[in-house]
């Protein structure tokens, strides 16, 4: 028992000093022993790292980082030597920037452009055939627009339109990049309706359909212009515009015969009318109601080369078809329905002065939407409406549009 709280001791003091001391226990040459080279056993090998694989793969980022006042659709990111497997793009406050790599996995492409004025930062990851991996970062700004282009339009939300509505869409500037634009205005319609647009000028576009909408469409058009460069430093804005088609109604007006057909969801009416003379004969053609007006003040003097007896007239519920002044709207100062035309281009119906709900007029305005097709034809005017005039594009054949 004494012996080993000798050894005991002992240990306690060579552990406590160190081998500070000149003199070496036999405890401890024996614990020294037991792995020392002197003893006869070999001494096991230090472990080695595994060298790590150079991947063959090379991402590329453009813009590179620090760059500034960076153009919204310029960022573009790639592989070579292998295939992309992560993107992140993302801006200071961590939203991410959706985006597809591509099958190949050769680049990634941005659902939609970069937004202006913002800070983005950039990760890639790619991987070669052997699964070796490369990354690369980058972070730049995107530019600050010099000028801001307002597209207004004729539509307003949640509004239920006629089976005729074009979407005319109206630029505050000239637009100069018509592509991009006409790109980044979308519409999303319940049962698939393609839709295109077709420029008037560099400041119109307007949007239809091949056919007539179907009755009960839900369309969205989506505006996605905060990114597109509508002209060198000039960019646009981003909004959603739902609306609704409503019922059908297609009314077609017979010149010769002083007679307007009516077919609402399949219903036909036949009404008494009377067109232009012959002197200031209607436009033939598709129209489209473009507004739903009420009471107008009208004036020969407002109308170039008008001949006749002067008029300044209150006329009731006026519905415009052009642009340059043409509408159809209710008359009680004549009595030649169904026989004469007398009007300076207008068609007009038999009403009330003030307008009455009871007079036929009035029954055709109530029931009346804007967007409803008005079709002239056999007027002694020969030319077709300008497609221009008013929203009158379905004058345009879809090839065409």
């Amino acid at each position: 028992m004494v012996a080993v709280g000798l050894v005991g001791g002992s240990m306690a003091l060579t552990a406590a000093c160190g081998g500070g001391g000149g003199g070496t226990s036999g405890a401890a040459k024996a614990d020294l022993g037991a792995g020392a080279a002197g003893s006869g056993a070999k001494a096991s090998a230090a472990p080695t790292s595994a060298v790590p694989k150079v991947s063959k793969a090379a991402v590329s980022i453009e813009p590179k980082a620090g760059s500034v006042d960076v153009a919204p659709n310029a960022l573009k990111i790639g592989a070579t030597g292998g295939k992309l497997t992560t993107v992140k793009v993302s801006d200071k406050t961590g939203k991410e920037v959706p985006g597809t790599i591509a099958a190949d996995g050769a680049s990634w492409t941005p659902t939609a452009g970069l937004d202006v004025g913002t800070a983005y930062q950039v990760s890639a990851m790619a991987a070669d055939a052997d699964g070796a991996v490369a990354t690369a970062d980058s972070n730049f700004s995107t530019l600050t627009p010099t000028a801001l282009a307002k597209a207004s339009d004729n539509v307003d939300n949640d509004a239920t339109y006629g089976v005729g509505m074009i979407v005319s869409v109206n630029f505050s500037k000239d637009v100069k990049n018509r592509d991009e634009v006409a790109k980044g205005i979308s519409f999303e319609t319940s049962n698939g309706t393609v839709v295109k647009g077709h420029w008037f000028d560099d400041r119109r576009l307007d949007f239809r359909p091949e056919q007539y909408w179907a009755p009960g469409t839900k369309v969205v058009v989506h505006y996605r212009l905060k990114s597109v460069e509508l002209a060198p430093g000039v960019y646009g804005s981003d909004r959603d515009e739902p609306f609704t088609i409503g019922r059908s109604q297609i009314s077609t007006v017979d010149a010769a015969a002083h007679k307007m057909t009516v077919v609402q969801s399949g219903q036909t009416n036949e009404i008494d009318i009377t067109s232009g003379s012959p002197e200031h004969p209607t436009w033939n053609g598709t129209m489209v109601v473009m507004s739903k007006e009420g009471v107008v003040r009208m004036q020969s003097s407002s109308m170039p080369g008008m001949t006749g007896a002067p008029y300044d007239l209150q006329v009731p519920h006026s519905m415009r078809l052009t642009d340059s002044g043409t509408y159809v709207h209710g008359n009680y100062w004549s009595d030649a329905f169904g026989e004469d035309n007398v009007s300076h281009g207008c068609v007009g119906l038999r009403d009330v002065k003030g307008g009455g709900s009871g007079t036929t007029m009035g029954k055709f305005y109530d029931g009346t939407l804007v967007g409803d097709v008005m079709i002239v034809k056999n007027s002694t005017k020969k030319d077709t409406l300008d497609p221009a005039n008013g929203l009158s594009g379905w004058n345009v054949p879809w090839g065409s549009w």
